[in-house]
């Protein structure tokens, strides 16, 4: 712990530039709003270099913390809108798409290809070139309807 007892403002700024440089190797906004935090620490104790290392620690979870939870909050507030809403949605973006089956449904369950991809369907029972539409998806499983469209 005798570390912890001689860590100046610039520690602290080093930590801070490591979470963010650790940001942009992970997945998710996290170590971001850890290394801003561990920014506001390095300039609090640069303000006052009395301050111990135990209220230190303690400042950087509670702006840690905060930090992240005002971000989700204002994030969910104001989503980043995109040209592209269903880009990680695959299957949602065939919902309305025809196909035709070149297999067919057998006790509510089939395969048709889409693409260069074979899709797991769920609907009624169908022979094979019948025309169905995809009405909706549950998890990778297309639901598809032969009469609609």
């Amino acid at each position: 712990m005798e570390w912890l007892e001689s860590a100046a403002y610039w520690h602290w700024w080093v930590l801070g530039v490591v979470l963010i440089i650790l940001e942009a190797f992970s997945p998710g906004v996290f170590f971001l709003w850890m290394g801003v935090a561990a920014g506001v620490v390095g300039l609090v104790v640069m303000l006052f270099p009395a301050l111990g290392w135990e209220y230190q620690l303690l400042l950087f979870a509670l702006v840690s913390v905060a930090s992240v939870v005002l971000w989700r909050l204002l994030l969910d507030r104001h989503p980043t809108e995109t040209d592209r809403p269903l880009l990680n949605r695959r299957g949602e973006q065939y919902i309305g798409r025809r196909f035709t089956l070149d297999l067919p449904i057998v006790n509510g369950l089939g395969k048709i290809r889409v693409d260069d991809t074979t899709w797991k369907i769920e609907g009624e029972d169908c022979a094979a070139g019948t025309q169905v539409t995809v009405v909706g998806v549950d998890g990778v499983v297309l639901k598809v309807e032969s009469g609609a469209g």
